[in-house]
C-alpha cells in the first residue's frame, strides 16, 4: 500500500519561510513526478509545484521566485521550501505522487494526508 506521510506545515509571518518534507513508503513507479497541491478555504485545489524523477521541476506562477521542489530518490522523500510567504500562501497543502507527468489533479495517483499552512502577522 503507497503512503504519502506530510510533515513541516505551522505558522509563520509574511516574509517568513517553511520547509514540508513528504515520504513515500510503498512501491512506485521511477518515472512517477511528484509535486505539492493547496487548497485554501472557498478555493478550488491548485497545483503548485511538480518535479520529475529526474530532477526537473515546474512551478506555478504565483509561488516562482519563492518556492523550491526538490527530490531524494533514495529516501523516498519531496521537499517545498516555501521563502517570502505572503497571507494568500495560507492553506492546506498536499503531496502528490502521480501516475506520470503532473500537472492536475485528474494525473494524481496518491495524495498526503494534508498538512496545513498559515501565515499571518
Amino acid at each position: 500500500q503507497v503512503q504519502l506521510a506530510e510533515s513541516g506545515g505551522g505558522w509563520v509571518q509574511p516574509g517568513g519561510s517553511l520547509t514540508l518534507s513528504c515520504a513515500v513508503s510503498g512501491r512506485t513507479f521511477i518515472t512517477s513526478a511528484m509535486g505539492w497541491f493547496r487548497q485554501a478555504p472557498g478555493k478550488e485545489r491548485e497545483l503548485v509545484a511538480a518535479i520529475t524523477w529526474g530532477g526537473v521541476t515546474r512551478y506555478a506562477e504565483f509561488v516562482k521566485g519563492r518556492f523550491d521542489i526538490s527530490r531524494d530518490t533514495a529516501k523516498n522523500t519531496v521537499y517545498l521550501q516555501m521563502n517570502s510567504l505572503k497571507p494568500e500562501d495560507t492553506a492546506v497543502y498536499y503531496c502528490a505522487l502521480g501516475r506520470g507527468p503532473l500537472y492536475n489533479d485528474y494525473d494524481v495517483a496518491y495524495w498526503g494526508q494534508g498538512t496545513q499552512v498559515t501565515i499571518s502577522s
